[in-house]
């Protein structure tokens, strides 16, 4: 598996084409959930046409797998909200999300991984059954662990030896996760500190600053979905901390309490940073 991923890393740094089969259309900076981005402030993307892409196309999936192999940080629907996501393991492509987002680097991210194997790798998982893993994910679960020795970008939750993992129930997120091969860095479509979103007319402010936007319809229509995903430390074996209640924290506790799992004191030792995950 290592020399596949090493092989895979050299194809990703020399990779520049971009499948180009797209609608292009004018950023309009005003109205939905974010602040309006002003002088030029763009996260490093000058241009004033982004790609529009619907989930439905049939090179989707290749192109959002493309612009993640090339660095470019783009917005996909995921089974709670919109999100933003670049490569985890590409330091720029990391600093560039926080600009977008107008985030501090220490409000830390999830990543977004394809199965379970996946998620052990590059997650300290081993103590978790996949039984458990299987009642919970896919879904709109964020599984909270150690960092894996794999995941080195210094530039990833600075600080924090601890990574939220989620294997999102949304099919076309899932492909391009399985296409890219990598973790990919995930946090809501928003500018820091504003509403989750649930249709890409919502986030209009942080299109121009975007390698591709890709358009999965209005994801839902109630309030409750921007809570956006359930985000549990699990990273002790036999205690559980919930950070965040999310959309799905009554079955979480639930699951994870039939495996063993007792709720963890909120202590000195306790790792509050991880509730700025998506």
């Amino acid at each position: 598996m290592s020399i596949v991923r090493s092989l895979a890393v050299l194809l990703q740094s020399s990779y520049r084409g971009i499948v180009s089969r797209s609608i292009t259309i004018g950023t309009k900076m005003n109205g939905g959930s974010c602040a309006k981005i002003e002088n030029g402030e763009d996260g490093g993307r000058s241009d004033s046409k982004r790609a529009l892409i619907a989930i439905t196309d049939g090179s989707a999936i290749r192109q959002a797998a493309n612009l993640l192999e090339s660095g470019q940080v783009i917005a996909l629907p995921t089974d709670t909200v919109y999100g933003v996501a670049c490569s985890a393991n590409n330091p720029a492509a990391i600093q560039k999300l926080y600009a977008i987002k107008g985030r501090h680097e220490q409000k830390p991210v999830a990543i977004c991984v394809a199965d379970f194997d996946d998620l052990r790798y590059w997650g300290q998982a081993d103590h978790l059954p996949d039984a458990l893993l299987r009642q919970l994910l896919p879904g709109a679960v964020t599984i909270v662990v150690r960092k894996s020795l794999h995941l080195n970008n210094p530039y990833l939750n600075p600080g924090i030896e601890k990574i939220g993992i989620r294997i999102p129930d949304f099919k076309f997120i899932h492909d391009v996760s399985r296409a890219f091969r990598y973790p990919i860095a995930l946090t809501s479509a928003n500018k820091s500190a504003c509403q989750s979103t649930l249709n890409v007319s919502e986030f209009q402010c942080l299109w121009d600053s975007l390698g591709a936007v890709f358009d999965g319809g209005q994801l839902g229509q109630s309030d409750e979905q921007r809570a956006a995903s359930t985000v549990i430390d699990l990273s002790e074996d036999g205690s559980y901390q919930l950070i965040r209640a999310g959309v799905a924290a009554e079955h979480t506790k639930a699951v994870v309490e039939r495996f063993n799992f007792h709720p963890a004191d909120c202590g000195p030792g306790s790792d509050g940073k991880m509730n700025g995950i998506k």
